[in-house]
């Protein structure tokens, strides 16, 4: 059995860019000049942003974001790096943080204007901003926090090992990018967010491996939040998972990867001795960081897969809170997925509904 190994204590592996003060407080002045665009009042919650307007306004003013800091963003959208993750740090924060809300939504009232828009405007330079109604409510920017009772979940919910997996892996229009912002760190900094890429772990696998994973012989359980009502749910997943699909595709030196470590099903007896290769080799190469606030850590979902140790919540408002939001290079090929004017993809259908 596959046995999981923590990543280096020292170094992040990352591709690093820490802002400096000058640079956090032009970054700031930018995100501050867009707050009061958002929506305001009883109802305005983080679902609101999804307006092409306000969108439009984040990426105009993203273009005043400190040069060395979109640079690393706009290099990294076309070439990736080696570690398929950039480490943004001292991204602007609210003076006033609320305490991390218990049920996995900060209340409507909290707006968190700034963290907010800096991390829109950072995702701007990375593409278009996407959602799905399936999750968290089909917000753009998402709350990650530990809630009471779901510890031993498989999802962001939960605060036990979270497996090495590409986000929503098993959608048709999955992200290109994810996009983490650390609001508050874990008690213990025990919470390291874990990554490997794809061309790292490359070498260490045999040609056999490699020639089986090409192949559509693997399937992920969907996570709970797109199984629809009803959706029976497994050991591994939901009872609904995707259709056959390879784990690696694209050029042979530089390929994509599709891969999740808990959900996902090889379909017979050589899939699976080739999926465990893959896991062996991954965890070989395997880094990660603990997030502190105003860290912001992008993942290109296409070339590495992430995950997350273990830690202790205390539930105590003052537990890890990160901020979520995806991006796709292309939000075109979706659109006949999502209403006119947003950015948020429809329910997923469970296979062989009309």
């Amino acid at each position: 059995m596959l046995t999981y190994q923590e990543p280096p204590a020292g170094g992040t592996g990352a591709v690093t860019v820490e802002l400096t003060p000058q640079e956090a407080e032009q970054f700031r002045k930018v995100a501050d000049e867009v707050t009061g665009m958002l929506p305001q009042g009883r109802a305005a919650g983080p679902e609101q942003l999804d307006d092409p307007r306000l969108l439009a306004e984040i990426e105009v003013a993203a273009r005043w974001l400190p040069p060395r800091l979109a640079r690393a963003l706009s290099h990294f959208r076309r070439q990736g790096n080696a570690h398929g993750v950039l480490l943004v740090r001292n991204v602007p924060l609210d003076d006033d943080l609320p305490p991390t809300p218990a049920d996995g939504a900060a209340p409507l009232r909290s707006r968190l204007g700034t963290a907010t828009v800096a991390q829109l405007a950072a995702v701007s330079w990375l593409g278009d901003v996407i959602a799905y109604a399936d999750e968290k409510a089909g917000r753009l920017v998402q709350d990650i926090v530990p809630v009471e009772g779901a510890e031993a979940c498989q999802e962001n919910s939960g605060s036990v090992l979270l497996e090495l997996h590409t986000e929503d892996g098993f959608h048709p229009y999955k992200p290109d990018f994810v996009t983490l912002l650390c609001l508050r760190a874990d008690h213990e900094r025990r919470a390291r967010t874990t990554y490997g890429a794809i061309t790292r772990a490359l070498p260490r696998l045999s040609a056999e491996c490699v020639r089986v994973l090409r192949r559509p012989l693997f399937r992920i359980h969907l996570s709970s939040s797109f199984g629809g009502p009803g959706t029976r749910t497994t050991g591994t997943g939901t009872g609904t998972v995707s259709p056959p699909l390879p784990v690696l595709s694209g050029p042979d030196t530089d390929p994509e990867i599709v891969a999740d470590f808990h959900a996902m099903e090889p379909l017979d007896a050589t899939a699976a001795r080739a999926f465990d290769e893959l896991r062996e080799a991954m965890l070989a190469v395997l880094d990660g960081a603990v997030l502190e606030a105003g860290d912001l850590i992008v993942v290109d979902n296409r070339a590495a897969v992430h995950g997350r140790t273990a830690f202790r919540p205390r539930y105590d408002g003052q537990d890890r809170w990160l901020r979520r939001c995806f991006a796709v290079a292309d939000l075109r090929p979706s659109r006949a997925v999502r209403p006119p004017g947003s950015q948020v993809c429809a329910p997923l259908k469970p296979a062989g509904a009309p």
